[in-house]
């Protein structure tokens, strides 16, 4: 599982945290594992049954306030109280001062206290953002992942058997490269995964014969992408002659990333197929499925009432001539 520490938190930038620390420097090194954030408002009036030290504790006005109405004394004793938690860490948001003794109880318990501007409920959904995106499972895998027409499409198989070259017809067509060759995909809650290229792969593209090619400064910004949802999975395999493939299109196979399984398709390659337009057409077909229309079960359908109404006329004419 994928931890994170309290000084690479504070010392994010591009997420727009505005974090400063206030206090406990000695518990920076703290590692935080999931991407949920509490606020233990309840753990301040003395219930810490469901108290999670492994999260971000968050105190707003409410927590603070709370703490202001209390007598100094028991006050000062529940957040002390609080700090015996081996807390992950605790973020005041608001700009909101600390007063002295939760300075003193966070050094003193070596739990990092920092400060925000941001208001609570614009700091949560920025730091779950940010956890989601640092935490979650990660993996990288051999493929190239394209995106036509909205559809993010993973294209895999052996080595050599056309992946590359496939996604550049599709580039040419006017659709969208992601990353060739090593593809880092993340899952996002609830169940979706996400791939991207690898900071140095970013952009550029295999092509044997040719080399390495930039695609961003070949075909523009147009043609590339930073990161895409994968809605299909397309395998590429070598033709077997003699080996028998879907042909009605009710075979539905799947691939698993991270615990989500994603529809996927094989797609046999051999001389005289063009594969980029079976490809783009699979990308067409997954965007029917998604809007609820298969053709390949409505031809199944239609298939099997032509039949049944076969058989209804052939038995009402062998009735029919026996009551004759």
């Amino acid at each position: 599982m994928a931890e994170l520490t309290i000084q690479e938190i504070l010392d994010e930038k591009e997420a727009g945290l505005d974090l400063e620390l206030l206090a406990g420097a000695g518990g920076l090194g703290n590692q935080v594992s999931v991407p949920r954030i509490q606020k233990p408002g309840l753990a301040l009036a003395g219930y810490s049954t469901n108290l999670h030290p492994d999260r971000i504790q968050v105190l707003g006005s409410t927590e603070l306030s709370f703490l202001d109405e209390m007598p100094h004394a028991k006050a000062v004793e529940q957040f002390h109280n609080l700090c015996k938690k081996n807390l992950s860490c605790l973020i005041i948001t608001k700009d909101q001062a600390a007063a002295d003794y939760i300075l003193a109880a966070a050094d003193a318990a070596n739990i990092p206290l920092l400060k925000t501007s941001h208001l609570s409920s614009d700091f949560i959904s920025l730091i779950t953002k940010f956890l989601e995106e640092r935490l979650l499972p990660t993996s990288t895998l051999h493929g190239v992942l394209v995106d036509i027409l909205g559809v993010g499409v993973l294209l895999q198989g052996k080595s050599g058997v056309g992946k590359s070259e496939c996604a550049l017809e599709l580039i040419l067509r006017g659709y969208r490269l992601v990353a060739d060759d090593v593809i880092k995909v993340r899952l996002k809650l609830p169940s979706v995964i996400f791939g991207e290229g690898m900071d140095l792969l970013h952009y550029h593209m295999e092509i044997r014969g040719l080399g390495i090619l930039n695609i961003k400064h070949l075909f523009g910004v147009a043609a590339i992408r930073e990161r895409k949802k994968i809605d299909l999975v397309v395998e590429l395999v070598d033709w077997e002659e003699g080996k028998e493939y879907d042909r009605l299109g009710l075979e539905e196979q799947s691939y698993e990333l991270h615990g989500v399984q994603l529809p996927l398709l094989k797609i046999p390659v051999g001389p005289g197929r063009n594969v980029s337009s079976i490809v783009e057409v699979a990308a067409r077909n997954q965007l029917l499925k998604e809007m609820g229309y298969h053709s390949a079960r409505e031809f199944q359908e239609l298939l099997e009432k032509r039949m049944a109404e076969a058989a209804r006329l052939h038995a009402h004419t062998i009735i029919g001539d026996n009551l004759e």
